[in-house]
Formats: C-alpha cells, structure tokens, sequence
C-alpha cells in the first residue's frame, strides 16, 4: 500500500536552510541565467538509497530522476534538458511540451480561454488553438520560484513558493502557492499543493513529469504496461475539451482496470483516440473506501524488461494521462538522443479540464475563506523478474 510518509512528516518541523549551507543530502549548483540576468539554481536531492532527483527554481522544472532497475542499474526516467537554455529555446516553446514543471494557475484545457464566476466573465491568453492551456501563455512553468531545502525524519526536498499577482493572465486574485517536493527513503516523490487566494478563483495544480521507466531517450512507452485506477473517463471533443458527459471505459480503449500495454489498442478505430492522436484524456478515479482524504492508487506502470514500476496516489478526483502523441523528435534531450513519438508518458494528478465551464465537474473555485490542498505520491519499485509482481 502506497502511504505518503510525508504526512507524518508534516506534523513535524521542517528544518529548512538558507541557499548558502544546504541540509545533508541537497547540494545546489547554477543552472544557468535568465535573459534578465537571474540566476537559475539546480538541486540535486539524494535519499539514502541511491535515488537522485535534480529539480531547478525555473518553474520548479524535475529535470533527472535516476531510479534503479531490478539489476540495481541507475537510469534517469524523466524528459528534460541539462540546461536553462533548452527550456527558453524558440524550438521548445513552440513544441511546448511542459517538461517536468509545476502547471498553474490551471492545470489542463479551459475552453475559449474564458470562464464567468460570480457574474463577471473573465477572459485568459488563448495558448491552444481556441483555449488556454495550463494557465496561459505564461504560466506557473515559467516563473522563477522562491525556494527552501528542507530535511525531515522522512526524507529531504525543498519548498517552493510563488505568489501570482491579481489579474495574472486574466485569473483574478492574488494567488500564495506553497508546493513541497520530498524524495522519502521509503523511495516515494510526496508532492504536496497549497494555495491562498483574495478572490475567488479556479485553481488546478500539478506536475507534468514525461517518465520513461527504459530510462530518458529510449525508444516509445508503448511496451509499458499500464493500470488505471478508474472505471470512467471525460470524453473530449475535437479542440480536446471534455463534452461534459463522464463515460464508462468498459469495452473502450480506455479501460485500462487491468494492466494493458500501451500500445496495445492504439491503432483501434476510435473517435476520441483521433481527436488526441492517442490518449490525452481525464480518467475519473475511483477512491479506496476507508482512505478518508489520504492520497488512495491512481496508476500503476510496470516497464517489463528493466522491472521498474511506478505508482500514483493522490486525493485529486482526476488523472490525465497523456502518451507523447506530439513528441516528434525535434528536441534533443539529456541523453543526446531525440525525443521521439511516444518516447515519454505524463500521468498528471488534477481536478477535472474546463471545470470552470462544467457545473457538473468537481469544483475548482478557492474561495479567500479556504485553502488549496492536494497531495500525490509517486512512488518507485521494481518487480523481481519479468511477469512476476513487483517487489515492495
């Protein structure tokens, strides 16, 4: 069972520390500047089994994530660049893939970049054909975050902090957005979202991670096998914004309740695999009774020949999963090899697409009153041969 030892770790004190003396574990190095002459800071986290996450203040952007193989190999799993100027290249922004970053303020699809909230009608930056995107042209992935390294009885990580000023791209409020990464010796990435706002606003984060378990710049996903947590999706429409209506997976290519080969009913004849050019869809989870608010299983992947698994736990309603329909190698990642069709997956932890516009759809309104919280674990293992079950 998934449990996020980051929850008791909260109760606790964290000790973080200044940018000049880091905890045991965290070493920080410059990943380059920014055209205005910031600096970007890279830290590399380490727990006490070897797993090596590097993440960098520029959008709170995972850039590596080395976990082992049942050999005991050490890969890195995740797509990304060696350098600040990949991601601020012409090439990337218009490929635009969201490698590894914090997505705000609204994670996935708002329809016609418009919503109305309590009678004013609020118009965002159309960044997707007709519809905004992951909060706008620019968003949370863009912005440089204020960042403390912690160590705690559970792990070592860092908080980030960003305050989106009333009226960023069209959102109203002044939205405070604390998010923690802790990498646990329990070999978990606990992810932890909270977020204040002075007006009512929608607020959807996440993280947007591309995994390959073969390790980064190997060839497609479409050998792993897949588990989805979810007996129902949100069909989409042709701009890939959801009709509204939540449709049963069985019998689609969508039931992946059983794990299931990617790839394995990809080229079926289906309406909404054409809309996305694959899966690019929201699976409505189904939560374990008796887990209360605690993050329940949402995913599971199994790469079969290197035997590493990754779970997803999270309290949100929803997941997207995405299968790199538009990766089409004209990025070069760390490995010095393209980023070819289908070479990364992301399984985004979120709230519903288009909320705003959907009455029937979870809320994503924050009130001044509340506070935004949600929290997802992913979670890495290995099985211990081909076939057989994964090893705890």
């Amino acid at each position: 069972m998934i449990g996020p030892a980051f929850l008791q770790a909260q109760a606790q004190t964290m000790s973080t520390t200044s940018s000049s003396a880091m905890p045991p574990g965290i070493e920080r190095s410059s990943f380059g500047r920014l055209p205005d002459g910031r600096e970007v800071d890279c830290y590399r986290i380490t727990n006490d089994n070897g797993i090596e996450m590097r993440v960098i203040n520029y959008g709170g952007i995972i850039v590596s994530l080395k976990t082992p193989d049942r050999t005991g190999r050490m890969d890195d799993i995740v797509l990304g660049f060696d350098s600040i100027g990949d991601y601020l290249s012409d090439t990337y922004r218009q490929a635009n893939p969201y490698f590894g970053a914090l997505i705000g303020r609204y994670g996935n699809r708002i329809a016609n970049g418009r919503f109305t909230l309590d009678g004013e009608t609020y118009h965002l930056p159309t960044n997707d054909g007709p519809n905004t995107l992951h909060g706008g042209d620019v968003g949370f992935n863009q912005r440089l975050w204020h960042v403390e390294p912690f160590s705690s009885a559970e792990g070592r990580g860092l908080v980030l902090t960003y305050t989106s000023p009333d009226g960023e791209q069209g959102f109203p409020g002044r939205l405070s957005t604390r998010v923690s990464y802790t990498l646990t010796d329990d070999n978990e990435l606990a992810i932890d979202y909270r977020a204040r706002t002075t007006r009512a606003t929608p607020v959807n984060l996440t993280q947007h991670s591309y995994f390959n378990l073969k390790g980064e710049g190997s060839t497609s996903v479409l050998d792993h096998e897949l588990m989805i947590n979810a007996s129902a999706y949100t069909p989409i429409d042709e701009t890939l914004i959801p009709t509204g209506e939540i449709a049963d997976v069985s019998g689609t290519p969508f039931d992946f309740r059983q794990p299931t080969a990617i790839g394995a009913r990809m080229g079926q004849k289906n309406t909404q695999l054409a809309y996305a050019k694959g899966y690019d869809h929201n699976f409505v989870l189904s939560k374990t009774p008796g887990q209360g608010d605690l993050p329940t299983l949402a995913a599971r992947v199994i790469e079969p020949r290197s035997g590493r698994v990754l779970e997803v736990a999270t309290t949100e309603p929803g997941l997207q999963f995405y299968s790199g329909n538009f990766l089409d190698g004209s990025l070069t990642g760390k490995s010095g090899r393209p980023y070819t069709h289908r070479s990364g997956l992301a399984l985004e932890t979120q709230h519903f697409p288009d909320s705003p516009n959907q009455p029937n759809f979870p809320s994503t309104i924050l009130k001044p009153d509340k506070t935004y919280h949600s929290q997802t674990v992913y979670r890495f293992s290995t099985t211990a041969s081909e076939n057989q079950p994964h090893a705890d």
